[in-house]
């Protein structure tokens, strides 16, 4: 038990836990502009806080329709994704958060860990709406994320989205001029 918060408590205290990470995310952030390092220390905050996030990290788009693995904190995750494959590509794709309470019966996951039962996946969004990365939460546990969890989770990766200039998204080549 790595002293988070367990997932038995109520939705309530979830939330109010939410809140206390974020209210330290901003307090940690400020100021900062690398992107990897605010990455980081978001999934650091979250790995932390609730006892089933077993796999918490980033994936970053690199280039047209694929993701690679960015900061992250638990077991190894998968290298790269495809847009086209897994939750991850479909989150990424649609821009919309993902919640897949069993992983199993669901055709697209991706088993980067034969532990995972569950996963979350949320967007991070520039201020234009270009998804520059998604946020994976996986846990040993069917169901172990709700609404909440795609709530507040939402709200965090909006805060970074707000904060990244989108050097970490995939961005067109610049003519070379000769």
């Amino acid at each position: 038990m790595r002293g988070g918060l367990a997932r038995g408590q109520s939705r309530r205290a979830r939330r109010a836990r939410y809140r206390e990470v974020i209210e330290g995310l901003d307090a940690l952030l400020e100021g900062e502009h690398d992107e990897v390092a605010m990455m980081a220390t978001v999934v650091c905050e979250l790995h932390h806080a609730f006892e089933d996030f077993d796999w918490t990290g980033f994936y970053r788009v690199v280039s047209p329709g694929l993701l690679k693995v960015g900061p992250y904190q638990g077991g190894h995750g998968c290298l790269s994704i495809s847009f086209e494959r897994g939750v991850c590509g479909r989150a990424a794709r649609s821009a919309e958060v993902q919640l897949v309470d069993d992983v199993l019966a669901d055709p697209a996951h991706i088993a980067c860990s034969a532990s995972t039962r569950s996963e979350i996946v949320v967007p991070v969004l520039l201020a234009d709406g270009q998804v520059v990365a998604v946020l994976d939460v996986d846990s040993d546990r069917p169901g172990a994320f709700d609404d909440v969890d795609a709530d507040e989770l939402g709200a965090i990766c909006r805060m970074l989205g707000g904060r990244l200039s989108g050097s970490c998204a995939m961005r067109a080549p610049e003519r070379i001029s000769r």
